[in-house]
């Protein structure tokens, strides 16, 4: 026979909590694995790179740039090296500059539509060997340390900052038009006016294996901050290509050889005259110039067509009839 004393509420509390405690332990130890797993507080909305996802977008905006960019090269190398582009690593700026050398080509430019920066960063090896080779050098390694850079190299480092900005807006095109603003250049990387220490950064590495040399490296550098209005579209694994200026050098030269001005003219007619009295040729003198039928079309002082004189419109033309 059952007992039918009731428990009392001391009783009732016991119970209560004890159930109260082997619940929290089975939540541990099926939510983290273990009774000793470590758990910290999240707030939602804390976590920056979850907004950029994979940096699908991103990757393809480098892959597109390394493909463009050999062209840049090779004036200065005399061959088109292979251009290699790394996964994007998030950091903060102060670890970046913590792994590079205090020396340093450092170039700014400002984004006007996403109000933020992007930044260039060469070696200073690499500057020397693209002024060696640009000027007939070897491609070799500089082989000496240096503090500062000469006239001839920061030059080379307008002409390859400037090709890297326009190539860049390019590759950015497809996903959102960008616009580089005016570059400010620095050579220490702690006079670098860039981003503040503690924030985080996107670190997109580019590889340049040149012949018989080891690998040589660029690095352009977003801050995050600058990237999350678009964050929606690095998300994005729909990418359309419309970029029509991947082009190699020689299509790119051809294209510059044809904006080119040429200076056109008509000969209408030309006579023979003696120097005695060339000589004798006073303000007033009527010289007769026998009438042709057909003129004479020069681009610079070349004769390259035959053409008859003629109106259009009340404007004096030419009628190109064949070609010399």
């Amino acid at each position: 026979m059952a007992s039918r004393r009731k428990l009392t509420s001391e009783e009732v509390a016991a119970l209560v909590n004890e159930a109260d405690d082997q619940n929290a332990s089975d939540m541990v130890v099926n939510g983290t694995g273990g009774h000793h797993a470590e758990v910290r507080n999240f707030k939602f909305g804390s976590d920056d790179l979850s907004l950029l996802g994979d940096y699908y977008g991103l990757r393809l905006i480098n892959e597109r740039f390394s493909r463009m960019v050999r062209v840049i090269y090779q004036p200065m190398l005399r061959v088109q090296p292979r251009v290699t582009s790394m996964p994007p690593k998030v950091q903060t700026y102060e670890e970046y500059c913590q792994n590079v050398e205090t020396f340093m080509s450092l170039t700014t430019w400002r984004i006007e539509e996403l109000r933020g920066g992007v930044l260039l960063v060469v070696a200073p090896e690499f500057i020397s060997t693209l002024t060696n080779s640009y000027y007939g050098g070897k491609v070799q390694h500089a082989s000496k340390r240096r503090t500062e850079f000469t006239a001839t190299e920061l030059r080379i480092i307008e002409i390859l900052s400037d090709g890297i900005a326009e190539t860049l807006e390019v590759a950015w095109r497809d996903l959102t038009a960008i616009t580089l603003g005016q570059p400010s250049r620095e050579e220490n990387v702690q006079f670098a006016t860039f981003v503040e220490n503690t924030e985080q950064v996107i670190v997109c590495t580019f590889h340049i294996q040149l012949p018989n040399m080891s690998t040589e490296h660029i690095d352009i550098i977003y801050p995050l901050q600058t990237l999350k209005p678009i964050a929606t579209q690095l998300r994005s694994r729909v990418q359309s290509d419309v970029v029509e200026d991947d082009l190699s050098w020689r299509e790119r030269l051809e294209r510059a050889v044809m904006t080119i001005p040429m200076t056109l003219s008509a000969r209408i007619a030309e006579t023979k005259l003696p120097m005695s009295r060339l000589l004798a040729a006073s303000s007033g003198d009527v010289i007769t110039m026998p009438a042709g039928d057909h003129l004479t079309i020069l681009i610079e002082d070349e004769e390259v067509f035959e053409a008859e004189l003629g109106d259009v419109g009340g404007v004096r033309a030419v009628h190109m009839t064949k070609k010399l």
